[in-house]
């Protein structure tokens, strides 16, 4: 063999991968923390400002406990740069040597990880069981060592990715902030928008998903003022997309994104691809370098730079405590938009596969396993307990896919209030209006914080859908905030409207001298 190869073990290739995926889904990236503090410190809205306290005190209890920060673990994106001079040591292909790592990763018995994968995306869509196959990208380099940036995408964010071709004279920065104004809030801001521009349809794709894993560096960026036109669509995108004022959680708020990413590439003379994908307060990625020398070495970040907020730092004045059990009509008509409220009680759960069963079983005519009459119930599929844990990670899952149920079940039902993230559209709204069911949010990024809430836990039905079927959990104190009430006003409507014109005004006032 050539001297100048280097033989990479397969072994560290499929136990470094396992190691990073541990890795990332209970490590946040300190530069996020950092950005992400300096957005508690400056947000002016009080429902935003508690949103991203709970991330932020999430985030340390999962760092601490080395537990998820969310219960979606998310879809594995591989991107590897393997230098030419490199020589794998496998009979086994390089995605084969990927999917060994996320098999272990999201099977490890200390920290098991949610698996979300189906296959056949067309037909019975059964789960894999373990996460796998990865997504994974492979470019060959000059170099004897392999380069390889690992991430974990959650299902909200990734199904806000949007693409479009523009006429060559067209302006990329109106049509990105006019699509993120249309995203709502299920990518679960804030986070960071990366843009990729040229090459072809499928280029510009992989340009925004691999730049959204470069460090953030915006204020530096603003600091010292743009040197090419990339940097400067950087910072116009980052100051409109935050002037649009959907916040944290759609909530209305004056950050929405921490930092902007765009990438290009040299493009067709009659074309100009543009691609847009969110990333979610989770921001799971990690690259190592691996040079024969065995399997990457990571090292804990220092936690010391995580900020010291705590439960009592998120009890905003009008905090209200519910009691689920026994809870009235006349209680649930009370609440208003925007507190927060803490649940304590009974709690059913159910999602998108649950939420079709009991529909199915409404339209044949036949009984629920379970009763939901004056029962509120949250979209939630939770990470597998370990130890003494009650149950995993359990954050909000994405409320807008129950839309299409919401009418029949709340029409059959006597279902008091629904529990998920981001907004409502306007046929569930209208549905919430006319059956009076209220909806709250909980915080999408909080997931194991909201664990701790929930003292106890029992399978009521559906049990061959496995983290989609139907639990009942006891709750104390669990963190909710009023999104829609039963007269229909939506936070996620008012809020952004209301935080919008409050940084108008105040640009104005600032140009003017007041």
């Amino acid at each position: 063999m050539n001297k100048r190869t280097r033989t990479i073990a397969a072994e560290d290739i499929a136990r470094s991968v396992a190691d990073a995926l541990q890795y990332i889904s209970y490590y946040h990236p300190p530069d996020y923390i950092r950005y992400l503090s300096e957005a508690y410190e400056r947000e002016q809205s009080p429902s935003a400002q508690n949103a991203i306290g709970q991330i932020l005190l999430n985030s340390r209890m999962a760092a601490f406990g080395r537990r998820p920060i969310c219960q979606d673990t998310g879809l594995v994106v591989v991107f590897a740069k393997v230098g030419m001079g490199v020589h794998i040591e496998s009979a086994e292909s390089f995605a084969d040597l990927v999917n060994e790592g996320v098999r272990r990763a999201y099977l490890d018995p200390d920290n098991p990880l949610r698996p979300s994968i189906v296959s056949d995306p067309l037909g019975r869509r059964l789960n894999t069981r373990d996460n796998t196959p990865a997504v994974v990208h492979v470019e060959l380099v000059q170099g004897d060592k392999i380069d390889i940036t690992i991430a974990a995408k959650g299902g909200g964010s990734e199904n806000k990715a949007r693409f479009t071709t523009l006429n060559p004279s067209a302006s990329v920065a109106d049509w990105v902030v006019d699509t993120v104004s249309t995203l709502g809030s299920g990518w679960c801001p804030p986070g960071l928008i990366s843009v990729g521009i040229g090459g072809s349809a499928e280029k510009a794709m992989l340009l925004a998903k691999e730049a959204m894993n470069e460090p953030i560096d915006m204020s530096d960026l603003i600091a010292k003022g743009p040197s090419n036109a990339e940097e400067a669509l950087r910072i116009e995108l980052y100051e409109r997309i935050n002037a649009l004022g959907i916040g944290a959680q759609g909530l209305g708020g004056v950050t929405t994104v921490v930092d902007v990413k765009v990438a290009t590439y040299p493009t067709h003379a009659a074309s100009k691809p543009v691609a847009l994908i969110p990333q979610c307060a989770a921001n799971r990625h990690l690259t190592f370098t691996l040079d024969g020398k065995g399997p990457a070495q990571l090292q804990p970040p220092d936690l010391s730079q995580w900020p010291q907020i705590g439960p009592e730092d998120l009890q905003t004045t009008g905090v209200r405590r519910v009691k689920l059990d026994g809870l009235t009509r006349e209680e649930t008509a009370s609440w208003r938009c925007g507190e927060t409220l803490l649940l304590s009680g009974r709690i059913l759960t159910g999602r998108d596969a649950a939420h079709k069963r009991m529909v199915d079983l409404i339209d044949a005519g036949k009984p629920l396993p379970v009763d939901l009459q004056g029962r509120v119930i949250y979209y939630v599929g939770p990470v597998l307990a370990v130890r003494e844990e009650v149950v995993g990670p359990a954050g909000p899952t994405t409320s807008g896919r129950m839309d299409d149920f919401t009418e029949k079940l709340l029409a059959e039902t006597g279902l008091f209030a629904m529990v998920g993230k981001a907004e409502r559209g306007p046929t569930a709204i209208a549905s919430i209006a006319r059956h009076k069911t209220p909806y709250l949010v909980a915080v999408g990024g909080a997931a194991y914080l909201i664990s701790k809430s929930i003292k106890a836990a029992r399978l009521v039905a559906f049990e061959d859908l496995g983290m989609e079927a139907i639990y009942e959990f006891e709750v104390q104190d669990m963190p909710v905030i009023m999104a829609v009430d039963v007269e229909g006003n939506s936070i996620h409507n008012s809020g952004p409207i209301e935080w919008r014109k409050r940084m108008a005004a105040d640009s104005i006032a600032r140009s003017i001298g007041v």
